[in-house]
């Protein structure tokens, strides 16, 4: 299909859930040795959202999608695909999409899990919004969705911190011409996947009694290589993306960065020269909720008012994989 030919897509409603309970740095302080000082200063964050025994992922999604839907005005039934971003899924087969579309009752639905760790939504918006493009679906259903807390060895202080749950969705379908999403950057680097990763539970380390004596199924990532590539990946992203809109970041209105780290989100924004008014920070209250977390902070930036008709929003994000993504938005 010719290029002038595809539709324009955009964000039609946003949703948002996270676990109820809350777990504070000076919870943490009884866990491991750490404080409330040590992790603020480094981090930014002061708490996160922590999942029950009995949550899994889709039990995020569900609400988040729910309440997106709402948001949209549109039932559950008119959903034609449903994408589920998540490194969490609730079983490794059927995928969380399937339970999801089971309890909102959309019947009528494709559903698929898509697995780019911290960039899943900027991936999954991307695969969504060229599913209505092509004239191939009218509403796609984009959720990130991950229990972190279920894969974090909580004896180990340098990762426990950062790490939350929650979920995010949003409703796309086609808009008028000149709205919605202009342009997506995504990339990846597989030469570097050993930095961030979590390496037991798949073909390669299937679960074993050695495994989990080694706790080969929690997280593993090494802080400071992540953070020396991810500032200028995400600075990357971002600019590729607007340039790809024939746009410069002096248009951006808002800028909602993934939520790792704040050192990473002020560096990222120091270099791209966009001031802090423009920049959309709910790490403290949530911590890093992988992919989650941008489409959490889409939710609450909309609900917020931060983002008014016509404004030039840019997501950017970077993860596992490694894998990155920029998107811009005209809202």
């Amino acid at each position: 299909m010719t290029k002038d030919k595809l539709r324009p897509v955009g964000i039609v409603g946003t949703g948002s859930y996270t676990p109820s309970k809350v777990l504070t740095n000076f919870d943490l302080e009884k866990i491991v040795d750490t404080s409330d000082e040590w992790i603020r200063q480094r981090t930014g964050i002061v708490e996160r959202r922590i999942a029950k025994d009995d949550e899994a992922s889709s039990d995020l999604a569900t609400p988040a999608a729910l309440a997106a839907l709402k948001d949209a005005n549109i039932p559950p039934s008119k959903v034609e695909m449903i994408i589920v971003a998540t490194v969490t899924p609730d079983m490794t087969f059927p995928t969380t999409a399937c339970m999801v579309q089971k309890n909102i009752v959309a019947e009528h639905a494709a559903c698929f899990d898509l697995l780019a760790a911290c960039s899943g939504f900027s991936y999954a918006l991307e695969v969504g919004r060229q599913l209505i493009a092509a004239h191939t679906y009218k509403t796609v259903l984009v959720i990130s969705a991950d229990t972190l807390s279920k894969i974090t060895d909580w004896t180990d202080r340098s990762i426990c911190v950062l790490f939350g749950d929650g979920a995010g969705a949003v409703v796309l379908q086609p808009v008028e011409k000149g709205r919605g999403i202009l342009s997506s950057y995504l990339g990846a680097d597989g030469s570097q996947s050993d930095i961030l990763q979590l390496p037991g539970g798949g073909s390669r380390n299937p679960v074993s009694q050695k495994l989990i004596d080694e706790r080969g199924h929690y997280i593993k990532m090494r802080g400071q290589e992540v953070f020396k590539i991810a500032v200028p990946t995400m600075c990357k992203a971002a600019r590729k993306a607007l340039h790809l809109a024939n746009l410069d970041v002096s248009d951006v209105d808002l800028f909602i960065p993934h939520q790792a780290n704040m050192r990473i989100i002020e560096s990222v924004a120091k270099r791209l020269h966009i001031p802090r008014e423009k920049v959309f920070i709910n790490l403290y209250k949530y911590g890093n909720s992988s992919s989650a977390s941008t489409a959490i902070a889409v939710d609450e930036a909309a609900k917020e008012g931060r983002m008014k008709k016509g404004d030039i929003v840019v997501l950017s994000s970077f993860g596992g994989g490694l894998c990155w993504g920029g998107t811009v938005i005209r809202w």
